[in-house]
C-alpha cells in the first residue's frame, strides 16, 4: 500500500558516459538505504539495474533500469541510463519523468561529448541538474577537472562538498567553513556557494552582506530556488566503489533535490475547439489523471510492461482511464512498482510517483492516460531524440525467421524510439537504423537471444532523394481508345523548388491549383495529385524520394465522355515527370554533423581524414586533459563506417557522436552514375 505522498517523492535520472560508475552508484545508495544488504559489482554481473544477460555478458548498459527505496521520510525514483552514446535516446527519454538530472563524470576521464549533450538538453528542458564527480579515489587531477566544469558549463557550477585525505572522504563546504580538502581551504568553497545560492534571495543576501554569514537552514529554501532557476548546479565528489561520499549524497537528495510539487513541471500541448493549448500539470492528487508513458519493455513474465510517472491526479490499480485520443477507456488491471527486473503490485500511484503498467496494447512510448476531461490530443513537447543515421539492411536468413521477424521488429521497435525500420523501395532494402554499429549490432542480437530471429546482414545502399533546382514546365496528354469509352486527360503544370519550413512538412511538397475557366474540373484534381504524389515517392530521375517541389497546375482539357480519375491521373504523373526533366534535377545525399573527442595532437590526422571523406571542419574546442572537441561534417555515405575508421587512427582512444543534419546535393560524377543506373517506369500510356 502507498504510504508517501507527493512531497515525499524524489524523482532523479542518473546520466553520464559509460565507465562513469553510475550503475555502481545506484547498488551503493540501495545499500545505504538497506534495499540490498550488500552491492553487487559489473565484473561480477550481478547488479540490480543490469539485470538483462545481454549488459551482464557486455559490462555496460544498454537501455535504462528503474529503482526505488525509501530513505528519511522520503521515496526515491532512481533512474539509471545507459552511458555510450550510441545509447543516447534511452537517457534523453527519460528526461520527462524526472525532477532532477544527475550527471555523473569520471574523475579518470573528464568530461565527453556524452556530459556535454545530457547538460545541453537538461538546460534546453529548464530541468535541474547536479554534477556526481566519481572515482575521486583513483589519483586524478580534480582540481583541473573541477575548473573545467566550470569553464564549460558556468561558474553556476559549485562543490556542496570537497574530497579530502587522498579521495578517501569528503568534506561538507555547504554547512561549514572550515577545515582542509585536497582542493584547498574548505572556507574558500563555502563562501563561493553560499555567494552563488543568497543571490536567489534579496532579503538573505541584504542579511549575508550585513553580518557575513548565513545559517545553513536559512540557505535551504533558497538552494532549492537557485537548482530549479539553474543559478546553481551543485557538484558532489564520490568514490561510489568504496561507497566514499556516497552517503552525503543520498542525504542531499533527500534533504535538497526538488520534490515533484516543487520541481519545474513538463507543459502538456492538448486541442480544445480547435485550437491548441499548453498546461502545466498541477501534481495534485485530487486533480484530473494526466500520466506519461516514457519506456516500453517486453517482460518474459508480463509481456508487455508499460512504464509512466503520473503528473497529476492518481492512477489506481482497476481504474479505466483512457488514452492518447481513444474514447474508450482501457481497463488497468494492475499497477506495479519496479525494481530492475522485479515488480511489485501496488495500490495506487500518487501524482509525482513513477510506476509501471502491463499488458495493454493501446499504450506505447510517448501515450498519455488521462479521463478525458482535458481536451483533445494530448501530448508532451516533443524530445529533442537523435535522429537515427546508422543502418544495416536486414533480411530473413530462413524461413521460420520470416515468419517471426515482423512481431519481433515490432517490438523492438516500441521498445527504442530512436530505432527505425525502413523499406527503401529505391534500393529494394529493408534497413533496420539506429545511433551507431553497436547500438543496431545490439538490437539485432536481442533478435536471435530473445525473439529466436536471425537475420542475414549487409550494408546499406545510400537513401538519395530527388528535387528540382530551377523553375520549369510540363505537359502530357494522356489519350486511350480501344472500343467505346475511351480514357482522356490532358495536363499542364509548372515545378519550381519549395524551401524547407515548418508550415510544410517532410517531403515539402506543395501541390496548387491555378486552372481558370473549368479547363480542368475540380474533381480531377485529386487524381492529378496522386499521380504526382506515386512519381514523388519512386523518383524521377534515379528512383529515390522526392522533396522540395512546388506543383501548380495552371491548364489542361477534359473530354465529357472519355475524361476519367484514371487518365488524369496518368497525365498528371507524366507532365510532372516532363518538368521535372527540365528543371535541373538534383540528387540529394544525407549529411551529417560529428562531434569528435581526440587527444590535441591529433587534431591535423582528424581534419585531414574528414576532408578525404568530402566532409569539413566547422570548429575545433580544447578542453580539459589535452583533448580536442572537433566539430565537423560529412555525407553520410562516406562515415557509416566511422566508428572503426576513427579507431584505426586514435588507437581505440577517440569518441564521437554522429546525428543528422541536412541534404546536399551530390558531386556532379555520382549523380551521373547513379542516374545512369536507374530503369524509370512510370506506367504505360
Amino acid at each position: 500500500m502507498t504510504t508517501y505522498g507527493t512531497a515525499d517523492i524524489r524523482n532523479l535520472a542518473l546520466t553520464g558516459p559509460s565507465g562513469a560508475g553510475k550503475t555502481t552508484l545506484v547498488e551503493q545508495l540501495l545499500v545505504r538505504s538497506g534495499v540490498i544488504p550488500s552491492a553487487g559489482t559489473i565484473e561480477k554481473g550481478d547488479t540490480i539495474c543490469d539485470h538483462d544477460p545481454l549488459e551482464r555478458e557486455l559490462g555496460r548498459s544498454v537501455d535504462s533500469s528503474l529503482v526505488h527505496f525509501d530513505f528519511a521520510g522520503a521515496h526515491i525514483n532512481l533512474i539509471d541510463t545507459p552511458g555510450n552514446a550510441e545509447f543516447l535516446g534511452k537517457s534523453i527519454s527519460v528526461l520527462p519523468a524526472v525532477e532532477t538530472v544527475v550527471v555523473v563524470i569520471d574523475a579518470d576521464n573528464g568530461i565527453d561529448t556524452v556530459v556535454r549533450r545530457i547538460m545541453r538538453i537538461a538546460a534546453e528542458r529548464n530541468l535541474p541538474r547536479m554534477i556526481v564527480i566519481n572515482k575521486i579515489d583513483h589519483g586524478g587531477d580534480l582540481e583541473d577537472l573541477l575548473a573545467s566544469i566550470q569553464e564549460m558549463f558556468g561558474n553556476v557550477c559549485q562543490p556542496i562538498n570537497l574530497p579530502a585525505n587522498g579521495g578517501t572522504e569528503v568534506i561538507d563546504c555547504f554547512g561549514r567553513n572550515d577545515g582542509e580538502s585536497d582542493l584547498g581551504p574548505v572556507s574558500m568553497f563555502h563562501d563561493r556557494i553560499v555567494d552563488q545560492v543568497v543571490e536567489v534571495d534579496e532579503g538573505l543576501m541584504a542579511g549575508y552582506l550585513e553580518t557575513g554569514e548565513v545559517s545553513p537552514e536559512a540557505l535551504h529554501a533558497p538552494f532549492e530556488k537557485a537548482l530549479r532557476e539553474a543559478h546553481l548546479i551543485p557538484i558532489f565528489f564520490t568514490a561510489a566503489a568504496s561507497g566514499t561520499g556516497v552517503p552525503e549524497f543520498l542525504d542531499a537528495i533527500v534533504r535538497l533535490c526538488p520534490s515533484p510539487m516543487e520541481g519545474n513541471p513538463r507543459a502538456f500541448r492538448y486541442e480544445k475547439e480547435g485550437v491548441e493549448e499548453e498546461m502545466l500539470p498541477s501534481m495534485d492528487c485530487d486533480d484530473h489523471l494526466l500520466a506519461h508513458v516514457f519506456k516500453v519493455s517486453s517482460d518474459p513474465y508480463v509481456g508487455k510492461l508499460c512504464v509512466f510517472k503520473v503528473h497529476q491526479g492518481t492512477l489506481a490499480a482497476a481504474s479505466q482511464p483512457k488514452a492518447d485520443d481513444g474514447r474508450k477507456p482501457i481497463r488497468v488491471a494492475h499497477v506495479f512498482k519496479i525494481q530492475g527486473d522485479k515488480h511489485s503490485g501496488t495500490d495506487r500511484m500518487v501524482a509525482g510517483d513513477i510506476g509501471a503498467v502491463a499488458k495493454i496494447e493501446h499504450l506505447h512510448y510517448n501515450s498519455v492516460l488521462h479521463d478525458g476531461s482535458i481536451g483533445d490530443h494530448i501530448h508532451l513537447r516533443p524530445l529533442p531524440l537523435p535522429r537515427p543515421m546508422f543502418g544495416v539492411a536486414i533480411e530473413a536468413a530462413n524461413r521460420n525467421a520470416e515468419a517471426k521477424l515482423g512481431e519481433a521488429m515490432r517490438k523492438l521497435l516500441e521498445e527504442d524510439p530512436t530505432l527505425v525500420l525502413e523499406q527503401v523501395a529505391a534500393t529494394h532494402q529493408t534497413v533496420l537504423r539506429g545511433l551507431g554499429d553497436m547500438h543496431v549490432k545490439t538490437k539485432i542480437r536481442i533478435l536471435k537471444d530473445r525473439y529466436g530471429v536471425d537475420v542475414v546482414m549487409e550494408p546499406p545502399k545510400v537513401s538519395y532523394k530527388e528535387t528540382v533546382t530551377t523553375r520549369a514546365e510540363g505537359h502530357h496528354r494522356h489519350k486511350k481508345q480501344s472500343g467505346g469509352s475511351g480514357q482522356f486527360g490532358e495536363v499542364f503544370l509548372r515545378v519550381e523548388p519549395l524551401a524547407p519550413s515548418e508550415e510544410i512538412p517532410p517531403p515539402y511538397f506543395q501541390f496548387v491549383d491555378e486552372t481558370v475557366g473549368g479547363s480542368v474540373p475540380k474533381q480531377f484534381m485529386p487524381a492529378i495529385e496522386k499521380g504526382i504524389r506515386n512519381v514523388l515517392d519512386h523518383g524521377a530521375i534515379a528512383g529515390y524520394p522526392m522533396q522540395g517541389i512546388r506543383v501548380i497546375v495552371y491548364d489542361g482539357k477534359f473530354h465529357p465522355v472519355d475524361s476519367k480519375e484514371i487518365a488524369f491521373m496518368k497525365a498528371g504523373s507524366k507532365a510532372f515527370v516532363d518538368a521535372v526533366a527540365k528543371a535541373r534535377p538534383s540528387l540529394l545525399e544525407p549529411v551529417v554533423s560529428l562531434e569528435i573527442s581526440v587527444g590535441a595532437e591529433l587534431i591535423g590526422d582528424i581534419a585531414s581524414d574528414i576532408s578525404g571523406k568530402r566532409g569539413r571542419i566547422n570548429g575545433t574546442d580544447m578542453v580539459a586533459g589535452g583533448l580536442a572537441v572537433i566539430h565537423a561534417e560529412a555525407p553520410l555515405s562516406e562515415v557509416m563506417n566511422y566508428a572503426n575508421q576513427l579507431k584505426s587512427i586514435t588507437g581505440g582512444a577517440g569518441s564521437f557522436h554522429m546525428e543528422y543534419s541536412h541534404d546536399e546535393p551530390t558531386p556532379a560524377a555520382v549523380q551521373s552514375a547513379v542516374v545512369a543506373s536507374f530503369k524509370p517506369s512510370h506506367g504505360e500510356d
